[in-house]
């Protein structure tokens, strides 16, 4: 009987779960938010037939640091290409999110997400999370996790050929 009720209870609270479920060809949530000089981010309407890359981050992430560092290097390879990464700080302040940016060296723009309200409608459950968003405002990909350079590399590299 009480396994019968745990189950019961599992199953209720797995139906009930409003987080979305956002996989490739799904519409990517359009936001509105702040970048870090605290001018207005709109997406998608800023970036509308353009490729970005979301990336749900935090400071406190031990698996954030280092491949953020590599995201730098493939930006700057590709961003002149007009690859776009938004990085969506969740939770933090504007100091923490600023001095961070600044210690890994990473120039591409760092987005506040204080309340989480991004990261809850892009059904983020684990950071780092990324999604590559096509020109046509569809996720083209998905990485749950740490992804290495080459993988960041090749995943943006098919965003952007999808572009042309």
């Amino acid at each position: 009987m009480l396994r019968s009720l745990f189950l019961l209870t599992f199953l209720l609270l797995a139906a009930c779960d409003s987080a979305p479920k956002l996989n490739t060809g799904s519409v990517a949530p359009a936001f509105t938010t702040i970048y870090m000089d605290g001018t207005a981010a709109r997406f998608p309407e800023d970036f509308r037939g353009m490729p970005v890359v979301i990336r749900f981050w935090a400071e406190w992430c031990r698996f954030c640091e280092g491949e953020m560092k590599d995201i730098e290097q493939v930006y700057q390879r590709r961003r002149e290409q007009g690859l776009h990464i938004l990085a969506v700080n969740v939770g933090q302040d504007k100091e923490t999110i600023a001095d961070f940016m600044q210690k890994i060296g990473a120039s591409y723009p760092a987005l506040l997400d204080e309340g989480s309200s991004i990261t809850r409608s892009y059904g983020v459950i684990g950071l780092p999370t990324t999604y590559f968003v096509g020109a046509d405002g569809l996720i083209k990909a998905k990485v749950v996790g740490e992804a290495d350079v080459k993988t960041f590399e090749k995943l943006a590299g098919e965003l952007m050929n999808a572009t042309r």
